[in-house]
């Protein structure tokens, strides 16, 4: 065989590519339970990748999982035992309402807080909405 045909080979045997074609992705947890505390060890990516403050997703999950819980460096220990998809559904519902924006889409935004009222500002097309849940 010769390189051409061993590259065409290749190519037919590699895996397909999953590309929905979007830049963003909401992200996924992982981690493990240790006794009976959950621990997710890329909360701090998950933060980054939302571009938001660790300590407001950290509020947000304590209030909708109805469980204390603490940051480690980068990493979330939650005070029982949480399913990992329990906590990307909460991840979900986070990005829907704090990090997108209503008119885009786009993940392009900054939370504003003006006059005790939290607002969400798009970089992207300049929108502003104020948030109807609280932090």
């Amino acid at each position: 065989m010769d390189y051409a045909e061993l590259l065409k080979k290749a190519k037919r045997e590699l895996p397909e590519t999953k590309n929905t074609g979007e830049r963003f992705e909401i992200p996924k947890v992982t981690g493990h339970i240790e006794g009976n505390k959950t621990i997710v060890t890329n909360f701090g990516l998950v933060c980054d990748i939302l571009n938001r403050d660790c300590n407001y997703v950290l509020k947000y999950l304590q209030r909708e999982l109805a469980t204390p819980a603490q940051l480690d460096n980068k990493r979330l220990i939650l005070g029982r035992k949480i399913s990992s998809p329990m906590i990307n559904e909460k991840i979900e519902k986070f990005t829907k309402t704090f990090v997108l924006c209503k008119e885009c889409g786009k993940p392009d935004t900054q939370l504003i807080k003006q006059d005790n009222v939290l607002i969400i500002k798009c970089s992207a097309c300049g929108a502003k909405h104020p948030v109807k849940s609280k932090i």
